[in-house]
């Protein structure tokens, strides 16, 4: 994965994303998880159904 220097000017419209999943029904922040539930989140595998 390439890694690129963002200007310093699109870097300050910069703002923070809140990422939202579904759990036991209800939509939850992703940042609001536990440590363990945060690890559990990233080892998902994403896919595209046909």
């Amino acid at each position: 994965m390439k890694m690129y220097k963002i200007s310093d000017d699109i870097e300050k419209k910069r703002t923070k994303c809140i990422v939202y999943t579904r759990v036991m029904g209800y939509h939850r922040p992703v940042e609001s998880f536990n440590i363990g539930k945060k690890a559990e989140h990233k080892e998902r595998i994403k896919f595209i159904e046909k």
